[in-house]
């Protein structure tokens, strides 16, 4: 039920974008295919009234040709920005505008697109420059709060500001490179998977000091979660699916609990991770959820693996911040799970592990809220 309506919500929330372009059959074009995937769209064929609908319509979003009969791109994008500073701008140019376009980049635009646009192409621009402005209003959410938690929104800022640029620079080497070249591609790929695991970085960052929200308390059936995330789990290790068996031993009356269901995914999804990143070679992942015996007024969440164990001397250390054993591990993954489990939840989380032979963790949740 819970799942049933967030897709709804995902689904009637439309997103808004402002076309600003004096060209009024690909402003036309470029409204149809936006609005055939939901979004609310204006438009504007000049300066003047790009400055109107920003102000009357509160766009998330603005396509901004470079050359408008009033105004220059430049002076449009600043102006925006003075207004709403949160609204991300994509700039749309024609042949031989793209060192303008970078320019542009430099003083707050998101990213660039060149004349003619490729469907695709305009969707995959769109989705990423709304993640962007996402980002940054949830880093500045974090500003009022004390020490550590006014530090990673400033680390965060740091590293995404030029993160950005990084890839909007890699599209444009995209567009005009052949890839063809193997050494070349694989150069870029590199650079690609890079800021891809810098940006898992820094939103883990974020949500280690993310503050608890009691309004997103809701009742929620467990193994729902649970499902949704071996859902996500199978996507992720598409490739190891099918070396690893998943055994759930879900108790069907197992009854809901109240808390907040994005927090509950994330902690069971970084916990899931590591038993499927602990076992490469292949092997056995059991999931049992059940009523406590000698408490009933709590439920547990058993996640057992039998991969390669961890060892007696890191046991103590796997919830501190930035503790990994991994090569690419950001060592935050179960220290934000125990900060959701314990801290937010009023749970508890206990690991047993033994090197060679596998791994359990135990968790649990007070049925209702605390």
């Amino acid at each position: 039920m819970f799942c049933s309506k967030i897709l709804l919500n995902m689904e009637t929330a439309k997103r808004k974008i402002l076309v600003v372009d004096d060209n009024a059959d690909f402003v036309g074009l470029v409204r149809r295919l936006l609005e055939n995937k939901d979004f609310q769209v204006s438009v504007a064929l000049d300066g003047k009234t790009a400055f109107e609908k920003v102000l009357s319509d509160d766009p998330e979003m603005v396509l901004l040709d470079l050359k408008l009969p009033d105004l220059p791109g430049e002076e449009i994008l600043k102006r925006i920005k003075e207004i709403n500073k949160d609204i991300a701008i994509v700039i749309v140019t024609g042949f031989g505008g793209e060192q303008v376009a970078v320019d542009l980049m430099r003083k707050g635009a998101t990213d660039f697109l060149s004349k003619p646009i490729d469907r695709e192409v305009l969707y995959s621009a769109i989705n990423n420059a709304l993640k962007i402005r996402d980002a940054q209003i949830a880093d500045r959410n974090f500003e009022r709060y004390p020490t550590l938690e006014r530090f990673f929104p400033f680390l965060a800022h740091e590293i995404r500001n030029p993160l950005h640029a990084i890839s909007g620079a890699l599209a444009i080497i995209r567009r005009r490179t052949d890839l063809k070249d193997e050494i070349l591609d694989q150069s870029i790929k590199i650079i690609d998977e890079e800021v891809q695991h810098l940006n898992e970085f820094v939103q883990e960052c974020l949500n280690f000091v993310r503050p608890p929200n009691r309004v997103h308390f809701i009742e929620i059936e467990m193994n729902d979660v649970l499902s949704v995330v071996m859902n996500i789990i199978s996507h992720i290790f598409e490739s190891n699916a099918n070396k690893i068996k998943v055994i759930r031993e879900l108790d069907p009356a197992l009854p809901k609990i109240v808390a907040n269901y994005e927090e509950i995914k994330q902690a069971f999804l970084n916990i899931a991770k590591n038993a499927f990143e602990a076992m490469p070679a292949g092997g056995a992942l059991t999931i049992k959820t059940c009523c406590k015996k000698k408490s009933p007024t709590h439920i547990e969440v058993i996640f057992s693996d039998n991969g390669g164990g961890i060892k007696p001397e890191d046991l103590k250390s796997l919830f501190k911040p930035f503790f990994t054993t991994k090569l690419r591990g950001t060592g935050l993954g179960l220290a934000i799970s125990r900060r959701i489990i314990v801290e937010r939840h009023n749970g508890k989380i206990q690991i047993e592990s033994e090197e060679a032979k596998g791994t359990t963790v135990k968790i649990e949740l007070p049925i209702g809220l605390r």
